[in-house]
């Protein structure tokens, strides 16, 4: 009867001494760190990956070589590779001579095969075209550009892709004057900038490199556009920010409620002023550079989007008058089809 009780407390007692050690072993083991914002930004600043330096040198214009362009006279681009991101039908129907076909989720791993020279994307207006580049010039290629105003100032010829005739030309069927007497345009002085606190995100790593790596792919991802349309209709219900100096707010008129917020550096106060979880949306003159600085604030963890075509889209009239970055017409340049 002894020797049955002393088993009988053995077995009792070992169940509570494993559970013990576990909880033990998991009160010494330290939680693994996380990655954070601060992190990012921090490395971001350490390697010059700040938005006014990736503004610099961003956007191209196709003029031909003998007009100090970029453009041959056969029409190729022989100082770029040319990454044309549009889908599939529409660059078999028409590209630049040379170009490839590829995947916006694929350009950075694309990139790596392609270093001897710069890299020009193409989009089908220059504003998706602005997520590559800033993916390709998060990821070491500095010297990526966006070709401006995407495949639609190349040409504005048709073509026929399963039965519908379409047009090259994206741009001008998009640009006009709605906003000329709307309610919602206004000419007031822009309201103070609020003061919020950084994105609360974490990543498994705390290596900026790799953070960066796995927020930009992320991005590519990611919805990032609305129609000015959209907004014009309902402007107090948005969180809006004008990406354009205070002079062209007040003279050329804004979104109403509309923050004016240029320059936007991740190294200061001024990157507080996005909401850290709600929508928000940002607009320039074309939608190109504002799909630019979307992308930055995406990777940042902001939950932004680009006004698609911006102003020119609202007050285009006003824009040409100004002298400031206007829509036109197509160049007319020749392009080569892909043989069925």
């Amino acid at each position: 009867m002894k020797k049955f009780l002393n088993y009988f407390l053995i077995l009792t007692l070992v169940p509570v001494l494993v559970l013990s050690s576990c909880k033990k072993d998991e009160e010494d083991t330290p939680e693994e760190a996380k990655g954070t914002f601060v992190d990012l930004k921090d490395y971001m600043v350490v390697n010059d990956l700040d938005l006014p330096t990736l503004l610099d040198g961003w956007v191209i214009d196709p003029k031909m070589i003998a007009d100090g362009g970029i453009v041959d006279v056969d029409y190729t681009i022989p100082g770029y590779h040319v990454f044309d991101i549009r889908g599939a039908a529409d660059f078999n129907a028409g590209h630049i001579k040379g170009s490839i076909n590829v995947a916006l989720a694929d350009v950075v791993s694309t990139a790596a095969n392609y270093t001897d020279k710069p890299i020009l994307v193409v989009c089908y207006t220059g504003q998706t075209a602005g997520r590559a580049v800033m993916a390709l010039r998060l990821s070491g290629y500095s010297n990526a550009k966006v070709m401006k105003f995407g495949f639609s100032y190349w040409t504005a010829d048709t073509y026929v892709v399963g039965g519908d005739t379409k047009s090259f030309d994206k741009w001008t069927s998009n640009v006009g004057d709605p906003a000329v007497g709307h309610q919602n345009w206004s000419t007031d002085a822009s309201a103070s900038l609020p003061v919020n606190n950084y994105p609360d995100w974490e990543s498994n790593s705390t290596d900026g490199a790799t953070i960066l790596a796995e927020r930009v792919t992320e991005m590519l991802a990611m919805d990032w556009s609305i129609s000015s349309a959209t907004i014009l209709a309902d402007a107090p219900s948005y969180n809006i920010y004008n990406f354009w100096s205070e002079a062209d707010y007040l003279a050329l008129g804004h979104f109403a409620g509309a923050y004016q917020i240029m320059p936007i550096s991740i190294d200061g106060d001024v990157i507080k002023a996005f909401p850290t979880s709600d929508e928000f949306e940002v607009y320039c003159y074309t939608g190109q550079t504002s799909s630019y600085t979307t992308a930055w604030l995406q990777v940042l963890g902001y939950n932004a989007k680009s006004i698609s075509f911006g102003v020119n889209g609202l007050q285009h009239t006003a824009l040409d008058n100004a002298g400031k970055p206007a829509w036109h017409q197509a160049k007319g340049y020749e392009y080569e089809v892909t043989a069925k």
